[in-house]
Formats: structure tokens, C-alpha cells, sequence
């Protein structure tokens, strides 16, 4: 089984909101993120999405992006990004999506060979825009990633690696430590993937590598050229790997 990861599709969700205002790297982008996943990914694979998936302001309004993602290849996993305003209660939501589909919301899912869990994360305290407001929901943010970071932990049973997805990126590129980074070492997390980072510029905020133990992979779509990127590829007779490149 493989395992890929994409953030940030940015689907239109009938809101009328077409993503080449940000560039013309982002004309057509959907139709190519679905061209290069449907070539590269297999039913078998799973492919993690974790946030910003549609412009959608209601659950129903983003149920034909959904339906559309259901349809491609592969089992996917979601997560809630800040610009998700459409999610709904996760019981809602799964009593209607597809088995394809999974959640992760203060809990996590067993993909077979791994345990993927995460949470959406927030502004880091050390961006100088930081409020008192942004300090409660970092820290209620702390919260739902230690709740998810135990669900893998018990399903995980120290037999299987544990992938973690959020939004925001956990760490910055100067490396200093973050509540994030301390949680997703304290659990032994391989692997982080996030999203929510758009233009070189931007890229270049985020952490990407290992640091003690973890990996960080930046993984917004305009940062993959809106292709589903190869995170790992499990083997029956090998561990999996996580890494840093497509290969």
C-alpha cells in the first residue's frame, strides 16, 4: 500500500471562488490535481487530504466536492482545515460520506499498516500577530491533538507507525519548539504532514525534515505542482518509511 498525502484542494463548493486570483499556477487546478491522482494512486493506496478542502460554507453545499473525492481512487482520509467552514458534527458527516472516506476529529483511523490521526492546529505564539483570542484556541487545539495523538496510540498498539495530519504547519523553519512538536514527540510520531502554506514564500516558513524523530512535510497542493504526493510505500516484509521526496 502507498500512501500519499495532498492539503489545500480549494474546491469550489458553489461558492464561486476560482483559485487562479491567487496565480495562474492555479488555473484549472482541480482538474489537475484529479488527472495526476487518478494516474498515480490505486484503490488499494490511501491518500490524506489534511484541510482546506472546499470553499463550501454548508455541509450539503460541499457534498457534491466530496462526492467528487469519493470517486477517485484510493481510501481518503480528511481533515478540517480554517477555511473548512462546511464540516459538521463527524457523526453527521460519516452517516453520509462514503466508506472510502474517513474523518479524523479528536480521534483516529487504522489505513492497515499505520495509524493516522491530527488535529487543525493554529498560529504558533510566536507570530508576532498573536493575540489572546488566537493563545485560547492554540491551546484548545493542544487539546484535540493529544486526544487523537492517544485514539492512535491504543489502536497503534506500539505494532504500527503513526502518521499525524494538520493544518497549520506544528513548526516553523527555525526549528524552535513548539506545544505541537512537544506532543508529536512525546507520542513517537514518524511522520507530520500539514498544509495551509501558498506561494515560495510562504513555503519557506514551514519546517520541512526530521527533527527528533519526526518528520515534516509540507504539503499544500501549490507546493506539490497539485499532484497527490508519495509519503510512504508499506511492504509486507519491510517497515515503512517516511520521506521527505517523492521516490
Amino acid at each position: 500500500m502507498k500512501l500519499f498525502a495532498i492539503a489545500d484542494l480549494h474546491m469550489d463548493g458553489g461558492a464561486g471562488k476560482p483559485m487562479d486570483v491567487f496565480g495562474p499556477h492555479w488555473t484549472d487546478h482541480c482538474e489537475r490535481i484529479f488527472g495526476s491522482w487518478r494516474s498515480k494512486v490505486g484503490e488499494e493506496d490511501s491518500v490524506l487530504i489534511p484541510g482546506d478542502i472546499s470553499w463550501a460554507m454548508r455541509f450539503d453545499d460541499a457534498l457534491p466536492d466530496l462526492f467528487a473525492l469519493s470517486e477517485l481512487p484510493g481510501r481518503k482520509v480528511l481533515l478540517r482545515g480554517n477555511h473548512d467552514y462546511w464540516w459538521s458534527s463527524p457523526t453527521r458527516m460519516r452517516s453520509v460520506l462514503p466508506e472510502s472516506m474517513k474523518l479524523v476529529q479528536n480521534d483516529a483511523v487504522d489505513i492497515g499498516p499505520a495509524v493516522v490521526c491530527g488535529s487543525r492546529g493554529w498560529l504558533l505564539p510566536t507570530d508576532q500577530d498573536f493575540t489572546a483570542d488566537d493563545r485560547r484556541i492554540y491551546e484548545r487545539e493542544l487539546i484535540r491533538l493529544r486526544l487523537s495523538l492517544e485514539a492512535a496510540k491504543r489502536i497503534a498498539g506500539g505494532k504500527k507507525p503513526i502518521v499525524c495530519m494538520m493544518h497549520f504547519p506544528p513548526l516553523l523553519r527555525d526549528g524552535n519548539p513548539t506545544g505541537f512538536t512537544a506532543l508529536l514527540e512525546e507520542y513517537g510520531v514518524t511522520c507530520c504532514l500539514y498544509g495551509h502554506l501558498h506561494g515560495s514564500l510562504a513555503w519557506a516558513v514551514g519546517f520541512c525534515g526530521e527533527r527528533n524523530g519526526v518528520t515534516y512535510r509540507l504539503c499544500s497542493a501549490d507546493s506539490l505542482n497539485f499532484e497527490p504526493a508519495l509519503v510512504a510505500e508499506f511492504k509486507e516484509e519491510d517497515p515503512a518509511d517516511c520521506y521527505g521526496t517523492d521516490e
